[in-house]
């Protein structure tokens, strides 16, 4: 067990920037179909697919687990179908009060998958669509590349310090500090083990919940983590870093 924060946790920031799957929508099992399904078409074991595939554009799990395959040439022809109702993404609990919650200005999502999908999806589970969202068509690299969340934070006008991402994938959360952002993780997909690079672990975002500004630091709200929230046992170290 990670220790608890006996005390309710407060992070101050002007910017609030969201993955999508997995943190405010739950599509994981759209998802894994949709890559069981392919997999199956070329003859591949779907497994190593499904272990890179959260948090992660589609080109870039390809490469990672097959890089014998033309990543692009394979996402070229992957088909956009229709979502059974069954699958169709339901909002996390606590999504809508948050975003509703936050400034319109003040917050945008970052996701992996394209910029129809994400829209759909917010759609779909009923939440709003944001000002700023960064797709997979907006980068050059994907996650763990900190370069969406760099874009999301300029476009909205705010420094990486300013800036406070709620991630639940590591490649998201690695992208997150690679950025020079803190990052709360949501376990909601990955055990808290996989997360160690987050600056706070939540069980959810129930756990979250926006307070005033704190005109000490200069910041435009504040973020307050519930007591059940947890701190990696382990501080964060850069990769770079970590392999001298």
């Amino acid at each position: 067990m990670l220790p608890g924060i006996s005390e309710m946790m407060q992070l101050h920031g002007s910017a609030v920037l969201f993955d999508l799957d997995g943190v405010l929508v739950d599509s994981s099992a759209y998802i894994e179909r949709q890559w069981r399904e392919w997999a199956a078409s070329r003859g591949l074991h779907a497994e190593a697919f499904l272990r890179y595939c959260h948090g992660r554009r589609a080109v870039e799990t390809i490469r990672l687990a097959a890089p014998e395959l033309d990543a692009e040439a394979e996402v070229a022809r992957f088909r956009d179908v229709a979502v059974p109702d069954e699958e169709r993404p339901a909002r996390f609990p606590g999504a809508q009060e948050l975003l509703t919650a936050l400034p319109p200005d003040g917050w945008a999502v970052v996701t992996s998958g394209s910029r129809a999908v994400a829209r759909r999806r917010l759609v779909d589970a009923g939440l709003p669509v944001p000002a700023v969202l960064v797709s997979a068509e907006d980068v050059r690299q994907g996650k763990p590349s900190p370069e969406g969340y760099l874009c999301a934070a300029g476009l909205l006008g705010r420094a990486p310090n300013e800036s406070i991402v709620i991630e639940d994938a590591p490649a998201g959360v690695e992208a997150a500090r690679a950025a020079g952002m803190r990052v709360i993780a949501v376990t909601t997909t990955h055990p808290a083990l996989e997360l160690h690079a987050a600056t706070v672990l939540a069980p959810s975002l129930t756990a979250i919940h926006l307070g005033a500004a704190d005109p000490q630091s200069g910041s435009r709200f504040t973020l307050e983590l519930a007591a059940e929230c947890a701190t990696p046992r382990a501080p964060y170290v850069p990769p770079r870093l970590a392999s001298r």
